[in-house]
């Protein structure tokens, strides 16, 4: 892979993984716009690996607070708000499990098209946009009830489908269970480890049994600008939201759908 494409392809998966704009749509589009090689699934999992380094060194005390309550909670046979949310949160990572594995095919050979990019790029901005005006906006993060978890983690499924966006999608959930702003991103970021995690495994699968060559250079740059990128990318974002709140994602998402309409009507 040309080291140039390598570096923007890193850079849009950094920028793209954790905002509510959709990092599957944005990396389908050189290919289908600019005719651009695939990237190969060894890129796919160093890209990927570099998103789950940016977040968990970004949520690096939580992880800590979460395994503490844990471990603390099998010590003292009692539950703790710290426990009780890993568990909530494994919840909410359970049903992507099944309907990945059931609606992989179908992803990958149905719906990877410009039309359904764009549908569900301004489809699911409206659906954030009304989350973000008539959410209460009142519950924290250590407020994850069951109820909000599974129905959390079913939105998470719609994700499969490119242009939805795993973060949006999740964090449009959050904000219509009440959850601040802030907590709604944080429930997110949270879920999306055990998300990117589990997409990098089946990848390296995959990629076991593939006889394809790795670039070693082409690997190196997709990590390194992930992982800086995306870092970067959720702690400017966290400003953001709690400044503006979600407004300027949704534009971005109803610009980038209505370029896209017009590409195809060229």
């Amino acid at each position: 892979m040309d080291l140039l494409h390598a570096m923007a392809l890193a850079l849009i998966q950094g920028i793209t993984e954790f905002l509510p704009i959709s990092s599957s749509a944005h990396l389908i589009l050189p290919f289908q716009i600019l005719g651009w090689p695939d990237q190969g699934l060894a890129f796919d999992v160093a890209v990927h690996l570099g998103s789950l380094v940016a977040v968990v060194c970004y949520l690096r005390r939580d992880i800590l607070q979460l395994l503490g309550g844990l471990l603390q909670s099998i010590k003292t046979r009692q539950m703790n708000s710290h426990a009780h949310l890993a568990l909530m949160l494994l919840v909410a990572s359970l049903p992507l499990i099944p309907a990945g594995l059931l609606l992989n095919d179908l992803v990958e050979t149905q719906l990877r098209s410009l039309h359904v990019i764009i549908a569900t790029t301004v489809g699911f901005a409206i659906l954030l946009l009304l989350a973000d005006r008539m959410g209460l906006r009142e519950k924290q993060t250590d407020q994850l009830s069951l109820r909000d978890s599974l129905l959390i983690g079913i939105a998470q499924c719609l994700a499969l489908i490119p242009g939805t966006s795993r973060s949006g999608v999740t964090m449009t959930l959050g904000l219509l269970t009440g959850y601040t702003r802030e907590a709604a991103a944080r429930i997110s970021f949270l879920l999306s480890i055990p998300a990117i995690t589990g997409a990098a495994i089946l990848k390296t699968f995959d990629l076991i049994t593939s006889t394809a060559p790795a670039d070693i250079a082409a690997l190196a740059t997709g990590f390194g600008v992930s992982a800086i990128t995306a870092f970067t990318c959720i702690a400017l974002f966290m400003q953001v939201i709690a400044r503006l709140g979600f407004l300027p994602f949704v534009i971005y998402r109803l610009c980038l759908g209505a370029l896209l309409a017009a590409f195809l009507l060229l």
